[in-house]
């Protein structure tokens, strides 16, 4: 029941947090969920839990980072290789030996091998961190695609060395050919692992899916079980679980690119289930971090042989170091590059950047907490605690720094790149939001050649043009008679609207049938004229339904399913408002907008024809039009792709506003008609 409860409680704070950084939004959420994890674990009935390392790789890092593989462009990654490459495994060996000997002179009671597995275990920058901070300061994209790159895959050459370094200390052997040799079958036996159990995974859902078996929830249930599937496995055997989840999520994007059908269903539950799981692992990760801290800086604050304030500056000199070492890197491979290719170096902000960005996080402290308590020979782990608290406070310094500084440095970054090639850029991302809407219904329609799905593509492409097409003299006109058909369409709604509460009141349907039908009118109104006052009309209209719902006894069980079921009363409803909404569009015809209200009484007349043949409706009383629900399906998987664009660094703030807009608009053309 304890754990149930701090998990619960732990939930409640990742929701707090996104709540808190809408008031501070220049304090990024890992801080946040740090924060407050602090504050849980501080409180005395609060949050304490013991940290292990083995289940936090597994049930955090694993799914995660197979979550970074599959989303991570793989050509991007590619023509980035030789960077990634030289921080991913160059950065981390100089760094385990620089700064392993800068530490055990700057703190000669940590031993030389014992020194080593802390700089090792502070050499991977973390995934998760990277794409929390690079999601809100919106990195250059080159410098974003690098430290995902980076963060990938130092995390296997990080622990490697840190496992030897251990090993050296708890038994006092070391060899380094024979560390090296080791090295490589663990990389390389975690990936070719990964990609292999991936592939396995993909064809086993196959071939599942050729037996009928076309159960979704089934289907995203073992998408879900593959990363944990895969590291298990690949521990097992002695391989890096990182880059075997690293692998397996890239042979998984892979697979879907070649799919001759994407299954549009399941990869929308999937989508949406993995965004729900991550957004929890996410915050969790933090949260933990953050609960981790008191117990660590309890030890030291107790400890009387350890100086608090020296702790402190070890914490500052170890996270400068590592700064300056990053830096130096950087700064070496950019002037190589230079030289190579007879090109100007990269430019100092640009280095910066790239520098500030390798921040720790959670892969850092599981190492930590990861060291034995005692050695080889029954003695305790020299300084344990000491290097325990040194890594949770260069992750923090670090992160703090990287949220202090990041946001100057990237933000004018982005007000530069906008400048020239911002109206290039919005377009060619126009065009990926376009395409995501258009390929998922040509999908839909090669899965299903017989349904409405080929008429909405048309129908939806027939929009888009409209939408897109360069603007000109009869505009002008053009916008004024849309508005003038918006204005009749609203005085329509509202005249179905008192229709359906007289009907209501007289008894004639009942009230669940009724609201589901006032829904519809409310959302159709919100599109149409998107305004402050509609929004709160919207929510009294909101209060007031649920209360007359409470209050008037019409939504018992057995009356409800009866008035469900009642498909004929609601299908006269409906005729009957349509009846209203001419009236009311007839009685405000004026010579100005004559032409406008005759075109919305037509499509009245035309809805009110086909009901009384009884075609296009459902038994909640709603209108069963495939094709809008399919051409809204499409507007939905537009708004995912911005934001996962916007996530992605591909685009900024302003774009992304622009695009929303444009999605927006789509809808609201769709709803006219």
């Amino acid at each position: 029941m304890e754990t149930f409860l701090a998990v619960l409680l732990m939930l409640a704070l990742i929701a707090a947090s996104n709540i808190v950084n809408r008031f501070i939004p220049f304090v990024p959420i890992p801080l946040i969920q740090i924060g407050l994890g602090i504050i849980a674990a501080l409180v005395p009935t609060g949050i304490h839990m013991e940290f292990e390392p083995e289940l936090f790789f597994i049930l955090f890092i694993a799914p995660l980072l197979y979550n970074d593989g599959r989303r991570t462009p793989r050509d991007e990654l590619w023509n980035l290789r030789a960077p990634i490459l030289l921080l991913a495994l160059g950065l981390v060996f100089v760094t385990v030996f620089a700064a392993g000997y800068a530490i055990h002179w700057m703190i000669p009671s940590i031993p030389l091998a014992a020194a080593f597995a802390l700089a090792a275990i502070l050499s991977p920058t973390d995934a998760v961190a990277v794409s929390s901070l690079a999601g809100r300061v919106h990195l250059p994209k080159s410098i974003h695609r690098i430290l995902e790159g980076e963060s990938l895959m130092n995390d296997a050459s990080g622990l490697v060395a840190f496992k030897f370094a251990i090993a050296a200390m708890v038994t006092g052997v070391f060899s380094l050919p024979k560390a090296t040799l080791s090295f490589i079958m663990i990389a390389a036996g975690g990936l070719l692992l990964g990609a292999a159990l991936s592939f396995l995974l993909i064809r086993l859902s196959i071939f599942i899916r050729r037996f009928g078996m076309e159960d979704v929830t089934m289907h995203v249930l073992l998408q879900i079980l593959t990363p944990f599937i895969i590291y298990l496995v690949s521990e097992e055997m002695g391989v890096s679980g990182i880059l075997a989840v690293v692998a397996g999520g890239i042979v998984y994007a892979i697979e879907k690119d070649r799919a001759a059908s994407p299954q549009y269903k399941l990869q929308l539950v999937s989508a949406s289930t993995w965004s729900v799981l991550l957004f929890i692992l996410n915050g969790m990760v933090f949260l933990i971090l953050g609960v981790s801290v008191p117990d660590v800086a309890r030890v030291i604050i107790v400890d009387e042989s350890m100086n608090n304030f020296m702790v402190a500056a070890y914490v500052l000199a170890i996270t400068l170091l590592l700064l300056v070492l990053r830096f130096l890197w950087v700064y070496a491979y950019s002037l190589f590059e230079s030289r190579r290719l007879r090109t100007d170096k990269a430019p100092l902000k640009a280095q910066l950047i790239t520098s500030i960005s390798g921040v720790r996080g959670a892969v850092t402290l599981a190492g930590a907490f990861s060291i034995p308590l005692v050695l080889g020979d029954g003695s305790p782990f020299p300084e344990r605690d000491l290097i325990i608290a040194l890594a949770a406070g260069v992750i923090l310094v670090w992160l703090v720094l990287a949220s202090i500084f990041l946001p100057i440095l990237a933000g004018k970054e982005e007000i530069a790149a906008e400048a020239p090639d911002s109206k290039s850029t919005e377009l060619a991302a126009r065009s990926v939001v376009i395409d995501a809407g258009m390929a998922m219904l040509r999908s839909l329609a090669a899965e299903n050649p017989g349904s409405s799905t080929q008429p909405a593509l048309l129908e939806f492409t027939d929009k888009i043009d409209r939408l897109c097409a360069p603007k000109t003299e009869n505009d002008i006109a053009a916008e004024k008679f849309r508005k003038l058909g918006v204005q009749a369409r609203l005085d329509g709604l509202e005249a179905e609207r008192a229709a359906l509460r007289q009907m209501v009141e007289a008894g004639s349907i009942a009230t669940p049938v009724a609201a589901r039908m006032e829904q519809i009118l409310d959302h159709t109104e919100s599109l149409l004229c998107r305004r402050l006052d509609t929004q709160i009309k919207f929510s009294f209209t909101e209060i007031q339904r649920l209360f007359s719902g409470l209050f008037s006894g019409r939504l018992d069980g057995e009356e409800g399913r009866k008035a469900v079921q009642n498909a004929e009363s609601a299908r006269q409803a409906k005729i009957a408002m349509c009846q209203a909404a001419v009236s009311a569009v007839s009685g405000g015809i004026s010579d100005e907008n004559r032409a406008a209200a005759q075109r919305v009484i037509d499509k009245y007349e035309r809805l009110e024809s086909r009901l009384a043949q009884g075609e296009g409706w459902s038994k909640d009383g709603i209108i069963d039009d495939e094709k809008l629900e399919l051409k809204l399906k499409a507007i939905q998987e537009q708004r995912d792709t911005v934001q996962q664009m916007y996530q992605e660094g591909a685009i900024n703030l302003k774009i992304a506003g622009r695009l929303r807009r444009f999605v927006d608009q789509l809808e609201t053309s769709i709803w006219e008609d």
